[in-house]
């Protein structure tokens, strides 16, 4: 056989090695690369392998086909979601987010990844006939190995055997793994799907507990939890564009009763992983979500107080683990997905009508879509004030490098930020309106996670590896004496923000921890581990 005959009968073995070498280096780092190597080169030697019958070579060729092409997507989906989420498929941020989405929102998900989509369909295209073209031309004629070569090849198949008996190595191979996947998925959506016995363990904790409202007389509270929004987008804040007019407004009136923490962080970049730790404390035992761990609506209720949970979300996840420990739910939005375009301002009747109910102690909780993607659909369809640009945050991006996409996403994520201050100050100024004047009153805010909008890169939603993630507002007031001016500057990590509810609460039980309460003169301040390089928390 002459050489440019040897080359054309091995060039298309080559190619499918160098191919699904790309796409395992792409996916996988170090050893793990080198053990994926292993399980995917019995399919690639099998190409080498003399086969006579027609009807084997067939089944070789498909057999080869689904394998190889199993290693490249597995590939291409994990660069993806290291790429933009510095995440694994198996981890513990993919596999939740995972859980937690319906058919539709993945489509529409999808959709607003349209170009980054429509060129992973090209390629996937591409790939499909590129592999079954490389195998066709493989499998057309044998190629021909002397003696030592094929003992080389069976030496070489044997070593791959021991890579596949290997459970800790097999289990990474592209047609176990996603299965498997997808089964870890559905396991967790049902363990969402019905939590009552929890629940019921969790109110079992809290009487326990025995927890006791330390001040006398009618109380009010209210939480408010805003969704995707970046403290750095907020005027309050010192953001150039005129984000929280209200807001400011607010905190001038009502001066030493208000609290802007400067130095706000989020521990997790995720609605459901986020809203776990602000209520559990920072202490949730995910292998024992409910066995030791306290929650703060079920402490509040075993203290005496009544509990709502008003939402603008449809999401089985925070309803299962959360909003159903309350008193009375409100869940003003039926229409799951980014595409929802239910408005905030929607569920302030729900919360007049709680702060209107007699009963002496509430606490209402108030979950709002705040600045969630789409951003557009965040606010009234005429309610745009900076679609124009050609501000200073607009030049400043501009100098940054920063795409035009990314800047329209930022004009509309500011303009949901600006509606947003209209209704977070609403819910201020109800409470205050509808407290008696012998009854104390308190009201926090802050958001489940930040956002990156071009902050650090060309990227607009959640952020787990960027510090843009994990930046959120923090605000508080409270009827009677002031705030220390000094606790502003105090880093504040959204974890802990159930030991200062707590204390605006006025509640008390055995295994408190004032130095997580950023309100009490014992304050210690730990730095949470965030998967982001060089947070400087106290900024």
């Amino acid at each position: 056989m002459t050489f440019s005959t040897a080359i054309r009968r091995w060039l298309p073995v080559l190619c499918l090695s160098a191919a699904s070498g790309a796409a395992i280096v792409a996916g996988h780092d170090g050893r793990r690369a080198l053990q994926m190597a292993m399980l995917a080169l019995p399919a690639l030697l099998w190409l080498c392998w003399p086969i006579e019958r027609p009807i084997w070579r067939r089944v070789r060729a498909i057999a080869v086909f689904i394998a190889i092409l199993s290693f490249l997507i597995d590939g291409a989906l994990r660069a993806f979601l290291q790429h933009h989420y510095q995440a694994a498929p198996d981890s513990s941020l993919v596999l939740a987010a995972a859980a937690n989405t319906t058919p539709r929102e993945s489509m529409e998900y999808l959709a607003s990844q349209g170009p980054l989509l429509a060129m992973a369909v090209v390629a996937l295209l591409v790939a499909l006939a590129a592999t079954g073209l490389a195998i066709r031309r493989a499998t057309r004629g044998d190629l021909t190995l002397s003696r030592p070569a094929r003992i080389a090849l069976v030496a070489v198949l044997l070593l791959c055997a021991l890579a596949h008996l290997s459970k800790p190595w097999r289990r990474h191979h592209p047609l176990l793994f996603w299965p498997a996947w997808t089964q870890q998925v559905a396991d967790l959506r049902a363990t969402w799907a019905d939590q009552q016995t929890q629940r019921e363990q969790l109110m079992r904790n809290a009487r326990a507990a025995t927890p006791a409202i330390s001040a006398t007389g009618p109380a009010t509270v209210m939480l408010v939890l805003g969704e995707s929004v970046n403290r750095d987008n907020m005027s309050l804040y010192g953001y150039a564009r005129p984000t929280t007019p209200q807001l400011i407004a607010l905190s001038r009136e009502e001066r030493a009763r208000w609290l802007t923490l400067r130095h706000a962080w989020s521990t997790q970049a995720t609605t459901v992983a986020s809203l776990s730790g602000l209520f559990s404390f920072g202490e949730r035992d995910e292998d024992d979500p409910a066995g030791r761990t306290q929650h703060v609506l079920a402490l509040a209720r075993s203290a005496g107080y009544k509990v709502w949970w008003i939402s603008n979300h449809d999401d089985v996840a925070v309803d299962q683990q959360h909003a159903r420990l309350a008193d009375t739910v409100e869940m003003i939005n039926r229409q799951p997905g980014r595409s929802s375009g239910s408005l905030d301002e929607e569920l302030l009747d729900e919360v007049e009508r709680a702060l209107a109910d007699p009963a002496p102690r509430k606490l209402v909780v108030v979950h709002l879509l705040g600045a969630h993607p789409h951003y557009r659909l965040r606010m009234p369809a005429n309610e745009h004030p900076f679609d124009a640009g050609g501000d200073a945050v607009d030049a400043a991006m501009t100098r940054e490098g920063r795409a035009a996409w990314v800047r329209e996403f930022r004009q509309d994520y500011d303009a949901a930020i600006r509606y947003h201050d209209r209704i977070v100050a609403r819910t201020l100024s109800l409470t205050r309106s509808h407290l008696t004047d012998d009854e104390r009153g308190a009201w926090m805010f802050l958001s489940d996670h930040g956002q990156e909008v071009g902050h650090s890169l060309d990227h607009a939603g959640h952020s787990p590896g960027t510090a843009s993630g994990y930046r959120i507002p923090a605000l508080l007031w409270r009827s009677g004496p002031g705030f220390d001016a000094s606790t502003a500057a105090r880093p504040f990590r959204a974890d802990w923000a159930g030991w200062t509810l707590a204390e605006l609460l006025s509640l008390r039980w055995s295994g408190m921890h004032d130095e997580r309460n950023v309100l009490s003169p014992s304050y210690a301040w730990q730095a949470p581990s965030l998967p982001v390089k060089g947070v400087v928390f106290e900024r």
